[in-house]
């Protein structure tokens, strides 16, 4: 059972790792504190896989089953008007949820492998996976509604907001590089600037050596006119 993209084309990596079994069923760790925590761990780590997985790929295209859309169908039917966006825990956890709750996920017993698995499920789908914003929930109810927010655009805030905060950082290092570029171009110009004034100033030095070569020849020359002029007379 693989998530894929809504060109069924398989999700890379890790990411595929959140369309299996979230660890163990509830009722087989019992008290133990050691199994509990092994599970919650491992749940946790699927949970992140997962939260990346909406964050990479856009979520209304994402599929998680291969019965997304009878999943989706009857989850509708039977919770119509459930928010989902922020969850209220009571809609879920209150013995009265639970008998509206426990038909639903008993449908698909034998149609969605370990249906009834513990899983970690957000309560606002805008937020990560946080302590406050975390409770368990069977498999099953865990991809009902995550089928529907992906499916209704609930989700896409995640998947925006990661992609808006990348989009930032490559500005930000193309901002620096550029910096640098402009740097470099600067001192690229200041050293031509140098070297043509250098250029000008050995030009004037030769101007002037040469004015004053030219200047030497005139006074030769006089001399000789009054050398003539002296033996003419």
């Amino acid at each position: 059972m693989a998530a894929t993209s809504g060109t069924d084309e398989p999700v890379s990596g890790e990411l595929v790792s959140v369309a299996h079994a979230l660890s163990l069923p509830a009722e087989s760790y019992g008290n133990d504190p050691d199994i509990e925590m092994a599970w919650a761990l491992r749940a946790m780590q699927h949970a992140e896989v997962y939260y990346k997985l909406i964050s990479s790929v856009d979520p209304q295209f994402l599929k998680l089953t291969k019965v997304d859309d009878q999943i989706y169908s009857e989850f509708r039917k039977n919770f119509e008007k459930l928010k989902i966006d922020v969850l209220d825990p009571e809609e879920l956890k209150s013995e009265s949820a639970k008998e509206k709750w426990r038909p639903f996920c008993l449908k698909f017993n034998g149609i969605v492998e370990d249906f009834n698995y513990g899983t970690l499920l957000r309560l606002d789908c805008s937020q990560g996976y946080t302590e406050e914003n975390t409770i368990f929930a069977p498999r099953i109810q865990f991809f009902a509604i995550e089928i529907a927010r992906n499916r209704e655009g609930y989700n896409k805030a995640v998947y925006i907001s990661v992609q808006d905060k990348e989009g930032e950082k490559e500005v930000n290092n193309g901002g620096e590089k550029t910096s640098d570029s402009g740097e470099e171009e600067n001192t690229k110009n200041r050293g031509e600037k140098e070297a043509d004034s250098g250029e000008e100033k050995e030009e004037g030095i030769n101007r002037e050596e040469k004015t004053d070569k030219g200047g030497e020849k005139g006074e030769e020359a006089d001399k000789d006119i009054n050398k003539s002029g002296e033996k003419a007379m």
